[in-house]
């Protein structure tokens, strides 16, 4: 009887330390991705390479679209790579660590979205979620990352508004996930669709105004200027 109750004890001491591992190395990767999604690329490069603060010039936020606009294409393309590739890398901790059976990288991928929109490099100040946000689907599904870069460049093409593509991307990719029945996915691109609406309010008011800043191609360019003539 006492060793069956050893041995009891010793299976139920096995499964608290094999738990608490677990919770640690999600804590673990969690706290990596959140560094990695801090890393300000934006204001990085502005600084080391054209010194130049991106957060005093053009509308003051530290992600792709005012770097282009800042520091021109080179260092635009540059950031966007860098802003994608922190979604990327941190999403793909799961599989770094062996536990992407148990976790799932959006959720892992999550962490970075929250670094690189309150980034503790910047005073948790930061950009708005889209470009990390789109890379943290790749290492979960490349259908539903190619499925968002479709989206997001069909609509650059149509309105060559940086700030429509973001907003109506995200929704397509939760509208595209309940198609496909991801549950975690709709709820995880739902619940960032809200706040990727709520950093672009201003974009929004412009657009409405018609006063929204593009990119110097696409159909929404081409008839401004004709309607300007």
């Amino acid at each position: 009887m006492s060793s069956k109750k050893n041995v009891k004890i010793l299976l139920i001491g096995l499964s608290v330390e094999r738990s608490a591992l677990f919770m640690g190395t999600i804590l673990l990767m969690l706290t990596i991705a959140y560094l990695l999604g801090s890393i300000p690329s934006g204001v990085w490069i502005g600084k080391y390479f054209y010194q130049k603060d991106i957060r005093e010039f053009g509308s003051g936020n530290v992600g792709t679209t005012n770097t282009y606009r800042v520091l021109g294409p080179k260092a635009g393309t540059i950031v966007l790579v860098m802003d994608v590739s922190k979604g990327i890398i941190a999403a793909s901790l799961p599989y770094m660590f062996g536990v992407a059976a148990t976790v799932s990288p959006l959720l892992i991928g999550v962490g970075a979205v929250a670094g690189h929109t309150f980034s503790i490099f910047t005073k948790f100040k930061g950009g708005k979620a889209v470009a990390t946000g789109a890379g943290i689907l790749l290492p979960y599904s490349p259908l539903f990352f190619a499925i968002a870069c479709t989206i997001f460049i069909s609509l650059i093409l149509l309105t060559s508004m940086v700030s429509v593509a973001s907003v109506l991307g995200f929704i397509g990719i939760t509208i595209a996930a309940l198609l496909f029945q991801d549950w975690l996915l709709a709820t995880i691109a739902g619940i960032l669709t809200i706040f990727v609406i709520y950093k672009h309010r201003g974009n929004i008011s412009r657009i409405f105004n018609g006063t929204e800043s593009m990119v110097p191609f696409g159909l929404g360019l081409y008839l401004r200027n004709k309607k300007n003539r």
